[in-house]
């Protein structure tokens, strides 16, 4: 790697990613329970989620001051440095209260406004994954390729739900109509290890409405990186509106039907 900032950058992801990581499986108190909800009553934080994001923004500002912030919850500083981290300290919080293992820590960094680096801590699998924009995606030391791209009906896709009742009600009818269409759908919890999935060939697709930037900033860059495409609606990039990592040539196909039946609305 050429650029020293970018090198910076990525290890201070990769050891933030690594200790918050080993706080949410090491520290989980048995009794552990909701300290808040998001958007609705079924949208929780955990006392987990505050502590890990106070660690990871904490331990980045000690080494770059002057760099902002956007965090899930709550991390909120513009900065004066053209960098900013984007951190989602756990994503997957419900599997995580429910003691299930797909949860992860990831942590992107921007610069002048582009993602530069992408992280994603899965302690429950041993994995790290990271990308570095132009220099590939990669599972530890082992360079990752998204599969090569399938027919439609040979598609293995993910997919993930919200927690509003009327968006819920309709991503499950986009899902009712995509399903015969496809090998299968997963639904795993964590839109950050669905895109990395994408990214080491264990899904073909990926697509998911109602998504904020900390969800998707790591992930998206990973998957990019192993050579899959990403977007949202047609012509657009990967939004709130909606989501969507795939195998290149396995992209447009999957992007038509999601636009047909409307999976961008609620």
């Amino acid at each position: 790697m050429t650029d020293p900032l970018l090198q910076e950058l990525l290890d201070l992801a990769l050891a933030a990613g690594r200790h918050a990581g080993a706080l949410l499986r090491d520290g989980r108190p048995d009794d552990l329970a909701v300290a808040r909800t998001k958007s609705s009553a079924i949208d929780v934080v955990t006392e987990m989620d505050i502590a890990a994001e106070k660690l990871i923004t904490g331990f980045l500002a000690e080494h770059r001051p002057h760099d902002g912030f956007l965090g899930e919850e709550g991390a909120a500083t513009p900065g004066t440095s053209g960098v900013r981290w984007v951190i989602d300290p756990l994503d997957g919080t419900v599997n995580y209260l429910y003691g299930l293992p797909t949860w992860s820590v990831s942590i992107a960094a921007e610069r002048d406004g582009e993602t530069v680096v992408g992280v994603v801590e899965v302690p429950m699998r041993g994995e790290t994954f990271h990308a570095v924009l132009g220099g590939g995606a990669w599972l530890g030391d082992r360079r990752l390729a998204a599969r090569p791209s399938p027919e439609l009906d040979q598609a293995l896709v993910a997919t993930g739900f919200g927690y509003l009742q009327n968006r819920r009600a309709h991503q499950a009818d986009v899902a009712q109509r995509l399903l015969p269409q496809v090998r299968d759908i997963r639904r795993a919890g964590s839109a950050a290890i669905d895109l990395c999935d994408v990214a080491a060939g264990r899904l073909d697709a990926y697509y998911e409405r109602g998504l904020n930037p900390w969800d998707l900033a790591a992930g998206d860059l990973i998957a990019r990186e192993a050579g899959a495409l990403t977007g949202g609606r047609p012509g657009e990039p990967p939004s709130g509106e909606l989501a969507l990592a795939a195998s290149a040539g396995l992209f447009g196909v999957l992007q038509e039907f999601l636009e047909d039946a409307g999976a961008w609305h609620d």
